[in-house]
């Protein structure tokens, strides 16, 4: 024990040693950066480069640099080495500053900033496109094993609300280190660009870079401003419909069944959509789910369509855009009856309203009375005795005329009125 003390003694004593060594001697003066400059790289594309400055006190610790990103939008990062890339719009200008910084769980020591900037490129307000929008579509490839899924570009905008008719708009997009001219667009009423379409690309459907695209003009009359936007790969794929979509029913239950849409991400990476709508009754059913078949019980006494959509899991990317329902696929009963029995119903419907007709008419002309006369009964030979005479005069005493009217029992032939 009395040998171990003083090698214990020793070992703190080195350790005391060491730890003033990494901790920053408060005393110390940290210097800016000196250098600093920001170069334009690509389409929305910044190096950030500085050196350390060379009066800085060399000591055994560990210097490093905070970057903040003044505009267009403000951040900051820490850095221990002397550039840094950033991607970021730049038709607004851009500008960053930095400063050395020294710090450890006890202590923060900063230098001062030193700051550069990139200027907004030159064009006249109001000529610039607005509401630039793109989508991105993939399709399979036969011909090519080694990328077999392309991936095409579609975007449209508007003409700046101050641009001259003579404004002409050219687009360009920057995937990674690739960047491409727009050679297919479409056109305005003054043959102005305004849409631009890319039936193949070098973006990976897959990939988590950002998407650059730049718009930028001439005319005769001013100069016309660029623009340029940052679009994030989720945010604009649009996923096509799953394949092969079928449905069947056997008694009540209703299975349903689908293939993974045409895309690069493998089958695992998709939640889908199932649309059931009952339309005898009009109600609708939707259930989410990450598998590609679906089983519901139904009434087997209605008709069915039947759609599917799907979108990347969020396992396998951020959560993105859904894609288009399928085609609907009809199953089950027609509630319409066939062809026949809604012929043998209109045609009794139509011959009893020609006979009501028909009875109307002879009610009111008394056709029936003419068509078809009673039957005369037999005569009887038996005078009724009841006689009932009545006499009228013809304007004179001398001449009467005697009217005799024979009324019969009921029963009897009424006889024919005589006159004497």
């Amino acid at each position: 024990m009395i040998i171990m003390a003083p090698i214990l003694l020793i070992l703190l004593g080195v350790t005391e040693i060491l730890q003033a060594d990494l901790l920053p001697d408060e005393k110390i003066s940290l210097l800016p950066p000196v250098n600093f400059t920001i170069k334009v790289t690509g389409l929305a594309q910044v190096l950030l480069h500085w050196e350390p400055n060379p009066d800085q006190e060399q000591r055994n610790v560990n210097l490093e640099y905070q970057v903040k990103i003044n505009a267009p939008k403000e951040d900051d990062y820490e850095t221990r080495i002397t550039e840094s890339n950033c991607v970021t719009i730049l038709h607004q200008g851009f500008s960053a500053s930095v400063r050395t910084i020294l710090q450890n769980d006890h202590s923060f020591l900063a230098s001062s900033w030193v700051s550069a900037q990139v200027h907004a490129p030159p064009g006249s307000p109001g000529t610039s496109v607005v509401n630039l929008t793109c989508t991105t579509n993939t399709t399979a490839d036969n011909y090519s094993h080694l990328r077999p899924y392309q991936v095409s570009l579609h975007c449209t905008w508007l003409v700046g609300t101050d641009a001259p008719e003579d404004t002409q708009y050219f687009l360009y997009y920057r995937y990674g280190s690739w960047t491409e001219e727009c050679k297919e667009y479409s056109k305005d009423i003054l043959e102005r660009n305004i849409a631009c379409w890319f039936p193949r690309t070098f973006i990976h459907s897959r990939g988590r870079d950002w998407l650059v695209v730049l718009v930028n003009g001439s005319s005769k009359h001013t100069a016309i401003k660029p623009f340029d936007q940052l679009f994030a790969l989720h945010t604009i794929d649009q996923i096509n419909p799953p394949l092969n979509v079928t449905a069947e029913i056997e008694g009540t239950r209703l299975s349903i069944q689908w293939e993974k849409p045409v895309s690069a991400f493998p089958i695992h990476c998709f939640d889908y959509e199932v649309k059931i709508h009952n339309t005898r009754n009009g109600y609708l059913q939707i259930e989410k789910m990450m598998t590609n078949a679906f089983i519901s019980i139904i009434d087997d006494l209605s008709k069915y369509d039947v759609q599917v959509r799907a979108a990347v899991s969020s396992m396998c990317r951020e959560a993105g855009l859904w894609s288009e329902w399928s085609q609907p696929i009809y199953v089950g009963n027609d509630e319409q009856k066939p062809l026949r029995k809604w012929f043998l119903f209109v045609l009794m419907a139509t011959i009893c309203l020609i006979l009501l007709i028909l009875s109307l008419i002879c009610r009111i002309c008394h056709l029936w009375t003419k068509l078809f006369p009673p039957i005369p009964e037999p005569k009887s030979n038996i005078k009724d005795f009841f006689v009932t005479p009545n006499y009228e005069k013809a304007g004179s005493t001398e001449t009467e005329a005697e009217v005799i009217s024979y009324i019969e029992k009921p029963g009897v032939e009424t006889l024919e009125d005589s006159v004497f």
